[in-house]
């Protein structure tokens, strides 16, 4: 069963605030840029600063906020009091994969492709999932009448 003391929230929302301190410190993220790349919007987010919930939180936004800022999910949920051993919390289908992603994992793993190639592979990557968003293209207003 789980455990309904008014702590629980407290410890959640002290773990979720320590998260967006931690996104702000170390990557400039603000709550926007947290909500978009976990995929849980700012009222959600405030919501569990606020342990402003009746209900427990879904266990998918939990494991997409914790995934989109690299926390381990187990961490949220040993806070939140939940058994990660029962089936009553299923974690959430994985979604489906870029192929030239699982091109790029499996050369990872790949015993013949060497240690300098794995680590071009992994900086790549990182320098991809951290560099600042680009501008979006927007169409030019030159040749446009005022």
């Amino acid at each position: 069963m789980p455990d309904t003391s008014p702590g629980r929230k407290i410890a959640f929302a002290a773990f979720v605030r320590k998260a967006l301190d931690d996104a702000r410190a170390t990557r400039a993220w603000s709550g926007s840029e947290v909500s978009r790349r976990t995929g849980v919007s700012r009222q959600t987010v405030n919501r569990w600063i606020r342990a402003d919930w009746a209900s427990d939180p879904e266990a998918e936004r939990v494991v997409a906020f914790c995934t989109g800022l690299g926390l381990n999910p187990s961490v949220a949920f040993g806070v939140l009091g939940w058994d990660t051993t029962t089936a009553a919390r299923p974690a959430p289908a994985a979604p489906p994969m870029d192929p030239d992603v699982e091109a790029l994992l499996r050369r990872l793993i790949d015993p013949n492709v060497s240690d300098a190639e794995k680590f071009h592979i992994r900086e790549t990557i990182r320098y991809l999932a951290y560099r600042p968003l680009l501008p979006t293209d927007r169409p030019s207003r030159r040749g446009k009448a005022v």
